[in-house]
């Protein structure tokens, strides 16, 4: 049965291959589907985006293993089946093409898509992200440590960017780490993202320790950039310490005709930072796409 509007559906668990994932459709208009960061995060951290839900059918949904996703051990997260996931979803949902866009980790979701099923979709939007797990494991924290930051809070980047850590320490360290990702962290901000829906991401430590010590381990397609070929926005803040300014230019550099545009005053998360520049940006870049 070929899926309509009127029953598509909107919100809650969807039943997709092997799991369940959970999905949010909000809006109409041409298709944008939100691949979140991570690993271990839902798709609560890109809540910004719905303020697009008045021009573009605005679909969030939680990688399998993490957020309210269910039905599969951590183990079955590999780029086969994340990114089969999302194409199952693209058919259940009934759309021919979409445009993607992956934050971060969910940007690396997103290469991975745009290289296996290039034909199903319009646009691709990489915030915050790159093309190699270098940045991250690697560079963050020796930029960190450029930057002045002390060398126990750089220890523990460098840990949390490669899983060594049990569940139990998971929040500890997020809690002493996660100023670092904002331009100007402020107690004003973290109460702007509660009050928008922050309370209510669920975290999968599970899955980020296994992203990190065996997903990402030694990941990357630079070398497969030039194979993209759907039109691409390379977008992220100025101050982002994970994907900085020279992963972006690479990412930008590799991919055929894509346009690069960074964001001053911005951290990891400019969505959240700068969020009227990067709606804006977002709504001029996929405008093509509602007559795709």
């Amino acid at each position: 049965m070929t899926t309509t509007e009127a029953n598509r559906p909107r919100r809650g668990m969807v039943p997709i291959r092997d799991v369940s994932l959970y999905v949010d459709v909000v809006g109409h208009g041409y298709p944008l589907v939100l691949m979140h960061g991570g690993p271990g995060l839902d798709h609560w951290s890109l809540q910004s985006f719905r303020r697009c839900a008045d021009q573009f059918t605005v679909i969030f949904y939680d990688h399998r293993c993490n957020g309210r996703s269910s039905g599969a051990p951590v183990s079955s997260m590999t780029w086969e089946n994340l990114t089969a996931d999302a194409e199952a979803l693209r058919e259940r949902l009934g759309f021919d093409r979409w445009a993607v866009l992956g934050h971060s980790f969910g940007g690396h979701v997103a290469l991975e898509y745009a290289l296996r099923y290039p034909d199903r979709l319009s646009h691709l939007v990489l915030l915050d992200t790159a093309g190699d797990a270098r940045w991250s494991q690697q560079n963050a924290a020796d930029l960190l440590a450029k930057r002045g930051y002390s060398p126990k809070k750089v220890e523990l980047v460098r840990r949390w960017f490669n899983g060594e850590f049990t569940p139990r320490q998971h929040l500890p360290i997020a809690l002493r780490i996660m100023g670092a990702y904002s331009f100007r962290p402020s107690r004003r901000l973290l109460l702007h993202e509660a009050i928008h829906g922050g309370w209510r991401s669920k975290m999968r430590p599970e899955a980020q320790i296994f992203g990190f010590r065996h997903l990402l381990k030694g990941w990357t397609v630079v070398d497969r950039l030039s194979e993209i070929t759907a039109p691409t926005l390379v977008m992220a803040g100025q101050g982002d310490f994970v994907f900085p300014p020279e992963a972006q230019r690479e990412l930008a550099a590799g991919i055929p005709h894509a346009r690069l545009h960074l964001i001053d005053r911005a951290g990891h998360s400019p969505q959240d930072e700068q969020t009227a520049q990067v709606m804006q940006a977002i709504r001029g870049f996929l405008s093509a796409s509602a007559s795709a």
